[in-house]
């Protein structure tokens, strides 16, 4: 939708001009001296938020001086800005024109104190115009921005040529299409088959779009009119409008978190997705995803482009930065660990959290530095989507399971229905697999050698691969060694990804999980004798031989006074190192910043109820001291909080959520309060209490799971996410112009911009 100048006799709309249009400012102050210089009765009564969200003036009312462009995408006042210039006579030329944008008459006083006001900043310009006359040069330049010629009949037509080429590209991102067709190796010889961003542009002119005719009636037949250097330029500036409109809500929240999801394949280069969370104006806490970072072999140049890319780039202030968490697959996790170090050395107050999206035992598994848990973790990921290729071979596991359990039906009930979902993030998936272990060898052996051939050779040779990598030693030891160590973080995880008062019982009860983690560090070698014959029994009763790994074997080959037994083998190169990591993972993940924002939950008032309302938020709460609107009466508020819902009516029940918290009605009544909620609620490891508003990650699972690799486009990927956001063309088209354009016009016929097919 266009946006209308709210000033008296301002008749500019964003669709028919090249200004900007800024928003009424949400400071009460600033916002008021914008509304009456604006001299309209109307805008009186109305509250800065509501002036902020449907109130604009554009660029026409303010100095030169005022505006800046901080990048080639966004234009901004000063934060100081104030619109001075204002037509407010010209509507008495015609006393019976009726106007939706009634002026203020002014009385005596009020006139008399705008000439006072209108004196003084005539004194503070001339001060200003002797100044800049040591240095002519920027006068003209500011001169030159101020005056903003009318478009000809060619630019115009330009113009909404860019626009129909940003209309196509939009439409090819929201719709997930890639802007090639078929590879030029699977095309006939002799056969013109064009790109779909060609066949979409002929599809448009045959509709009987005027401008775009126009345009390829100059053109070569058999040529892209449109070049692929150029579709790329027209995606970045299409990618960093939307995202711009993301980063909008987000700065106008403040305070925010970052999360990264597990490192993908785009066009066969690897990218880290990043999303944001953060609390918006309608007091939700959403988590949108912002876009790909190029992944980095090297941590700490990883760290500073990480770095870069959210400061620079993409214009967040990391000072405003409340967490940071980091999901990724086994291998990548200590390179993301220096950059979360990277970052709380900058910013202490960015908290390296858990992400509320991933189990705490699939989390600490993935970060364990032993290459034999890498390449199991692997194994059980490949084998759970090779049953989810189809129903037929989820229907043969289940078969499987129905005989193996026939004592057993509510168990292997249980485990069915577990098969049928994404069961290797749950936080007993290891107790699972092994559970799971002798059926899972059954099904691929009996598809491997099936003799009624009722799968194919692609099915039944992968089967052979996984059964083979599932009934090797080394894989039987190192599951049963994750599951007896993840045993003591299972009901802790379960816990940290509960209801607000499970959260903030479970920072009570990290100290009990240490205690019981370094009990077993202490007698490690009683712990991994059990733990050894239970994968021994386990390996035996699948006919599994018990050998140490290949690579192992041979470099001990030449070694005659080698005792090295597979007993004390895994116990020195798997359980030693896994539970030394898992402790120090805990201890890194839940640093004393964390806990204390974990004991801030406490805020909450079903947990206030639970504690009989006994509780001490202001000691925790020191960490957020500068966050607070008032922090000196920050006691006083919390006693009240406290006695609010101490005393409430025997009908009124106490919230149980932040969701809840920040929704109700008076909740502005305790600003100190309302401000501690959003901080928390961004937290990484805050689950998301609303689904709809968890809509970034769900969709960018579905972009990654619908779209080939080699046709993943991190631009189109922007688009396809976030095709709810709404986006401004002329924005894109202005942009463009500047950007990549010497003249207002593209050239039509230079056969140098023109590729050929």
């Amino acid at each position: 939708m266009p946006n209308f100048c709210a000033a008296p006799n301002c008749t500019r709309k964003s669709t028919q001009s090249d200004l900007a249009f800024f928003r009424f400012p949400r400071d009460p102050a600033r916002c008021q001296k914008w509304v009456e210089n604006c001299r309209r009765a109307d805008l009186e009564d109305k509250t800065p938020d509501q002036l902020n969200k449907h109130y604009r003036l554009c660029a026409k009312h303010f100095e030169t001086s005022m505006i800046c462009r901080t990048s080639p995408y966004r234009t901004v006042l000063r934060d100081n800005a104030i619109p001075t210039i204002f037509d407010l006579t010209s509507h008495l030329n015609n006393p019976h024109s009726r106007h939706r944008k009634r002026i203020k008459e002014l009385s005596e006083d009020e006139i008399r104190t705008l000439k006072q006001k209108k004196i003084e900043e005539t004194c503070e310009q001339e001060q200003e115009t002797n100044s800049s006359a040591q240095n002519p040069s920027t006068e003209a330049g500011s001169q030159q921005d101020g005056n903003v010629l009318p478009l000809t009949l060619e630019e115009k037509e330009n113009k909404e040529y860019l626009k129909s080429l940003f209309e196509i590209l939009i439409l090819m991102g929201k719709q997930n299409i890639p802007l090639d067709g078929h590879e030029a190796d699977e095309i006939p010889e002799g056969l013109f088959a064009p790109d779909n961003f060609q066949a979409l542009l002929e599809c448009r002119i045959n509709s009987g779009e005027e401008v775009l005719r126009k345009r390829f009636e100059t053109t070569a037949v058999n040529t892209l009119f449109c070049s692929k250097a150029q579709q790329r330029q027209m995606l970045e500036i299409c990618e960093s409008c939307i995202r711009e409109e993301t980063l909008r809500e987000v700065r106008d929240s403040h305070f925010f978190s970052i999360i990264t999801d597990d490192v993908v394949d785009i066009a066969g280069e690897e990218h880290l997705p990043v999303l944001v969370r953060f609390v918006d104006e309608a007091h939700n806490l959403r988590e949108e995803f912002v876009g790909f970072l190029p992944y980095e072999a090297d941590a700490e140049i990883l760290a500073v482009k990480f770095h870069t890319t959210i400061t620079e780039k993409w214009g967040l202030n990391m000072e405003y930065c409340r967490g940071q968490a980091y999901i990724v697959s086994s291998g990548f996790s200590s390179k993301m660990k220096v950059v979360a170090s990277r970052l709380l050395e900058k910013y202490p107050q960015a908290v390296y959290t858990l992400c509320s999206s991933c189990a705490l035992n699939a989390w600490l598994a993935k970060s364990v530095p032993v290459i034999g848990v890498s390449v199991a973790l692997g194994t059980i990921e490949e084998v759970c989507s090779f049953f989810h290729r189809s129903p037929q071979l989820l229907l043969e596991l289940d078969n499987v399971i129905s005989v193996l359990f026939q004592n057993s039906e509510e168990r292997g009930k249980e485990l069915k229905e577990i098969c049928h979902s994404q069961w290797t993030g749950r936080h007993d998936a290891f107790e699972v697999l092994v559970d799971l272990l002798q059926a899972l060898v059954l099904c691929l052996d009996g598809i491997n050698s099936d003799t009624n051939i009722r799968w194919n050779n692609c099915i039944a040779g992968r089967a052979f691969v996984l059964c083979s990598a599932v009934t090797d030693f080394d894989f039987i030891v190192t599951i049963v060694v994750l599951k007896n160590v993840l045993s003591f973080t299972r009901a802790f995880g379960k816990n940290l990804q509960g209801q607000t008062s499970d959260v903030f019982f479970a920072a009570s009860s990290l100290t009990a999980v240490l205690h019981s983690l370094n009990e077993v560090m202490e007698n490690i070698e009683v712990y991994h004798e059990f733990w050894f014959e239970e994968a021994t029994n386990l390996a035996t009763k699948l006919d599994i031989q018990m050998k140490l790994p290949g690579k192992f074997r041979r470099a001990q080959q030449g070694n005659l006074e080698s005792q090295l037994t597979s007993e004390s083998y895994y116990k020195d190169a798997l359980s030693v190192p896994t539970v030394e990591h898992i402790i120090q993972e805990l201890k890194d993940i839940f640093s004393e910043q964390h806990l204390k924002a974990l004991k801030c939950l406490s805020l909450v008032p079903s947990v206030m109820g639970q504690l009989k309302f006994n509780t001490s938020e202001e000691h925790h709460a020191d960490m957020y001291r500068s966050d607070l609107p008032n922090p000196d009466t920050l006691s006083a508020e919390l006693h009240c909080w406290r006695i609010k819902w101490k005393h409430r009516g025997k009908d009124i029940e106490l919230p149980s959520t932040i969701y809840e918290a920040l929704h109700l009605p008076d909740i502005k009544f305790f600003p100190n309060v309302y401000a501690l909620l959003k901080v928390l609620c961004i937290l990484p490891v805050m689950k998301v209490e609303n689904e709809r508003y968890e809509n970034g990650r769900k969709r960018l699972k579905a972009y990654l799971r619908n779209t080939l690799t080699d046709q993943r486009s991190s631009n189109l990927a922007l688009l396809n996410i976030n095709f709810d956001i709404k986006h401004d063309l002329d924005l894109m088209v202005d942009t463009y112009i500047k950007l990549y354009t010497n003249k207002p016009e593209l050239p039509t016929n230079n056969s140098e911009t023109i590729e050929n097919t």
